[in-house]
């Protein structure tokens, strides 16, 4: 693997910089802003991104991208989650929701939803976890039933992040009931507001709009809306949940976090104490592995490869990473570090949610076991 940035990769983060710069206040977060704030944020900063060609760089130029490499799409993450990521939840479009409908959508389907995405004038939310079957995707119960002339689809499904302020859902259903979980699995592309959707906040500890509850009640879904084959979305869903697992640069946000934590350490007077300067190195080397394990994964995929397993190990990286700087961060500020606004309780969110978004910790590390030691899998 080649350690070294390209000049145009160079000259691209340098760039990129300058421009988050000038547009981001000092200490900016999408993620304390309310919910809809963010929103409207997120779709005036993207379209000053698109304007630029930056908001979907790894894209084929036929669908609003410059075909620049996967390095260009990390670098793009990293410098947006050390910003405060102003793209909100439109990274889900850039990182997987795009690719999967280049990957199996009808001419239809990308053009229309491609260029929308591309534009950064729409917001995707992802219909996956049910009670039951979270990180056990391929349980979900969700059932899609054709009637003759539309799919007629009724289930539940839970913790979807930014279903409040979505206008699509990328949704998971099964379209055949008798045929091994993973294989009577279909995509469908849900307007939220449909009728017969009914989305419901979930109160939480953590930002605005983390959590939603999306119940479907004979929502009605013309085969037009289906992306890719029926009873064929888990292989479409395995070769992107990979994008999804390394498409925010947590190790990033971290480094950010712990940063802030080593100031506060410093202006306290709190440098000369060894078990501090420890936490804070634990940390600050666990965000580093994190990040040289990503650059493995971007550098197998650079190569045509999808990096499963790789993917799996840089999960469990950043899970633990997100957890060490909390760590850190709680052993500086001490009983301080339980008041809301504290450094340490801002990351708490980060640290929980990343051992439960894309499939928590022990399923992270039991799908590293099957890979390197084989069992009965997907």
């Amino acid at each position: 693997m080649e350690f070294d940035w390209s000049k145009d990769e160079t000259e691209f983060r340098s760039a990129l910089k300058d421009f988050l710069s000038s547009e981001l206040p000092e200490g900016f977060d999408a993620f304390d802003m309310p919910e809809h704030d963010a929103k409207e944020f997120s779709k005036t900063f993207a379209v000053k991104l698109a304007e630029r060609g930056w908001l979907t760089p790894a894209w084929p130029k036929a669908y609003g991208g410059l075909d620049q490499s996967p390095w260009q799409s990390l670098i793009l993450s990293e410098e947006m989650v050390a910003h405060g990521e102003p793209r909100f939840g439109q990274y889900m479009c850039v990182n997987w929701v795009g690719p999967a409908l280049i990957l199996a959508g009808t001419d239809e389907q990308k053009e229309y939803h491609l260029k929308r995405i591309s534009r950064g004038d729409v917001m995707w939310c992802q219909g996956f976890s049910e009670p039951g079957a979270g990180s056990d995707l391929a349980s979900l119960r969700t059932r899609a039933i054709w009637d003759g002339k539309d799919y007629v689809i009724n289930g539940e499904k839970i913790w979807t992040s930014y279903a409040g302020v979505a206008d699509f859902c990328f949704l998971l259903a099964r379209t055949d009931g008798e045929a091994h979980k993973h294989r009577g699995i279909s995509i469908f592309l849900v307007p939220t507001d449909a009728p017969g959707l009914t989305i419901r906040n979930i109160p939480s500890l953590f930002f605005d709009g983390a959590f939603n509850q999306c119940t479907f009640e004979n929502v009605r879904a013309p085969a037009s809306w289906m992306l890719g084959p029926e009873n064929g979305g888990w292989p479409i869903i395995r070769k992107l949940l990979v994008n999804e697992r390394v498409g925010v640069a947590r190790y990033r946000r971290a480094a950010r976090s712990l940063e802030r934590a080593a100031k506060i350490a410093k202006a306290e007077g709190l440098f000369d104490d060894p078990t501090v300067l420890e936490a804070l190195g634990r940390a600050r080397a666990a965000c580093e592995a994190a990040r040289v394990l990503v650059y493995r994964v971007i550098d197998e995929r650079a190569k045509g490869r999808y990096p499963d397993l790789t993917a799996y190990v840089y999960r469990v990286a950043t899970i633990r990473a997100e957890r060490a700087v909390y760590e850190a961060e709680l052993h500086i500020e001490g009983l301080a570090g339980m008041a809301e606004g504290s450094v340490a309780a801002k990351q708490f969110g980060h640290a929980v949610t990343a051992g439960v978004a894309t499939g928590t910790l022990e399923m992270q590390l039991n799908l590293i076991a099957r890979d390197i030691v084989g069992g009965v899998g997907a």
